[in-house]
């Protein structure tokens, strides 16, 4: 067991008189892969917007530990002062919910991609990659000042940007397109690209919506590896949403289910696939009606 990385407390999001999420709490831990399933119009992408800043949820509180875990300690201190961060020697505490998108991304290090492809289709394969990595150049061209003159620190922050962007693709195996406009590549190509760039800003959590839609199965077994790639040798904790369920129990370490804004189970894979109210929801018939309608399948 890892140590919490994210943690989802009583999250709720209402749109009106639409429930879209209701009373939700879980868990991702650190060097994990956690997905999060459920039928279409479950709640998961509302899910995303929440803790990524999209969305101020409605109730709820999303805590994110950089570094050391006793920093959890403080989340009832941080609450009480109604801060967004609290900074200790060996670790920082975040509340997502009162952070807007940008210092999700910046401070507290999320990243995510979205269900529909959103690369900068006019830019080159590599420029995408150094697109993302903006803040640290602005920094260091004193926001265009001494990067016009080439002093500073500027030049040696370039050096490490484009390293960065090259080794992402050699990853992703996309160095030979290096310099061709994003919008030409293969669609599975420009999926793996939104990842490579995500990574790019050394995000903690990677959050991936539907990264396998409309991948063949060779494609989908690229994705797989990459994903496990960011876990096993970047440190990176992946929040998943996907339909494809070949997908979500190959490499999920941890599974959370969703309908109709609910938690319906919270697992392990193999426990989760074997759920009755998996089962049902997934099929759409009542929960006891499941091993009848398995029955009849089998047969």
């Amino acid at each position: 067991m890892n140590a919490p990385l994210l943690r989802v407390e009583h999250l709720s999001m209402r749109f009106g008189g639409l429930v879209a999420v209701n009373d939700l709490s879980f868990t991702a831990e650190a060097n994990s892969i956690t997905a999060l399933i459920g039928p279409n119009g479950a709640g998961k992408t509302t899910v995303f917007n929440c803790i990524t800043g999209f969305y101020k949820p409605t109730t709820g509180r999303l805590g994110l530990v950089h570094g050391d875990a006793a920093m959890w300690d403080d989340l009832e201190t941080i609450t009480r002062r109604g801060t967004r961060s609290l900074r200790r020697p060996g670790g920082i505490l975040y509340l997502l919910e009162r952070m807007p998108d940008y210092l999700v991304a910046r401070h507290a290090r999320v990243a995510r991609t979205f269900q529909n492809i959103r690369l900068f289709p006019g830019l080159t394969v590599l420029e995408n990659l150094l697109v993302a990595q903006h803040n640290p150049l602005n920094r260091a061209s004193g926001y265009a000042l001494l990067g016009v003159l080439g002093i500073g620190g500027y030049r040696k922050a370039e050096r490490a940007a484009i390293e960065k962007a090259c080794y992402w693709l050699e990853a992703v195996d996309l160095m030979s397109r290096a310099d061709d406009p994003a919008g030409e590549l293969p669609y599975g190509a420009q999926r793996r690209l939104e990842i490579a760039r995500a990574m790019c800003t050394d995000p903690v959590l990677l959050c991936l919506d539907e990264p396998a839609a409309g991948l063949n199965p060779h494609e989908k077994a690229d994705l797989n590896e990459l994903i496990l790639t960011v876990r096993d040798k970047h440190a990176t904790a992946v929040l998943l949403i996907e339909h494809d369920m070949a997908v979500v129990m190959e490499i999920s370490d941890h599974i959370i289910v969703l309908d109709y804004g609910l938690k319906i189970a919270d697992g392990a894979p193999e426990d989760v696939r074997n759920d009755a109210k998996v089962i049902a929801a997934y099929l759409g018939v009542a929960e006891q009606e499941v091993e009848r309608v398995q029955a009849e399948v089998a047969g």
